[in-house]
């Protein structure tokens, strides 16, 4: 198969960086994570978003554009951990829709945001992740991130759905929904292995069936 480039989205917690670090090793391609780690201003945005909302999202644009630049000259495959669509209609418009970001700066931002898209191919494939909310919750906790004690459920409730929202229209790559829930990819090699076989069948033009129980 020639060269592709696939996305993984989805909430926060859901376990995108898990999947992209598997399936990279699985099918040999170069993984892509996200930044979030480097940004600085993750902390002090989840202390004050009204505040931090707008610098942090210009921070992830821009870092994501140059994600683009750096892996469109690596000669193999490359799967990326989420992705600037869902930057941009779920995690920016979540934090204008609630007033966190005035309309002045919604505005600047979606005029980079739809430079941006001039300059970026979309993905062969978009891997989307789904887990319920107690999960989600469990998973963060789990970790243990610093930055991300202080998120609360509302605020991961209001991702999901408008991530729902986004996903139903997403029309500029297949998409693969993968339930995590029931899926166990992290430590059960025949669910990594039914994740791989569908993902491959997608990127083939196959047409290929919702996930059934594993």
């Amino acid at each position: 198969m020639e060269k592709v480039f696939v996305a993984v989205s989805g909430n926060i917690g859901v376990g995108k960086s898990t999947l992209v670090k598997r399936l990279a090793t699985k099918l040999d391609w170069e993984p892509i994570f996200e930044p979030q780690d480097e940004s600085p201003y993750l902390a002090d945005f989840y202390r004050e978003m009204g505040v931090w909302a707008f610098h942090s999202q210009l921070f992830f644009l821009g870092r994501r554009l140059r994600q683009y630049q750096d892996f469109l000259a690596i000669p193999r495959s490359v799967i990326q951990d989420r992705c600037v669509y869902e930057d941009a209609e779920v995690f920016a418009r979540n934090l204008f829709e609630q007033g966190r970001i005035s309309s002045r700066d919604w505005d600047t931002y979606q005029s980079l945001y739809q430079g941006v898209l001039n300059f970026i191919p979309p993905p062969d494939l978009l891997i989307y992740l789904k887990a319920d909310l107690p999960t989600l919750l469990g998973r963060v906790e789990k970790r243990g991130r610093d930055f991300e004690k202080g998120i609360e459920r509302d605020y991961l409730e209001t991702l999901q759905q408008l991530y729902e929202r986004w996903i139903v229209g997403f029309r500029l790559a297949p998409v693969l929904v993968v339930p995590t829930d029931r899926l166990n990819f992290v430590s059960d090699e025949r669910h990594l292995e039914l994740v791989a076989q569908k993902v491959m069948d997608k990127l083939s033009g196959h047409e290929t069936l919702d996930f059934g129980s594993p």
